[in-house]
């Protein structure tokens, strides 16, 4: 069985110079104003992939063990 989103359209009353001003920020962005609105009602709404992702990072963090080793840039930027 397969599921696709649904889509809902939603109407909202905005101050016209409010829209201009957030439809050049969206675009300074690579965004549209649509796409802006959808990503923070997302926030809004939790996003529980976020969620898990947040939570494997809090679990997993800090349990590397680097034994003494010391970052050193010309080692890594080292040709062979």
């Amino acid at each position: 069985m397969r599921t696709y989103p649904v889509f809902m359209n939603i109407t909202l009353s905005i101050d016209e110079q409010i829209a201009q001003r957030a439809r050049e920020k969206a675009s300074a962005m690579g965004k549209s104003l649509n796409q802006v609105v959808r990503d923070y009602l997302q926030h809004l709404a939790g996003d529980d992939e976020l969620e898990r992702d947040l939570a494997y990072l809090d679990r997993f963090s800090g349990l590397g063990d680097a034994s003494g080793w010391k970052f050193n840039r010309d080692e890594l930027h080292e040709r062979r």
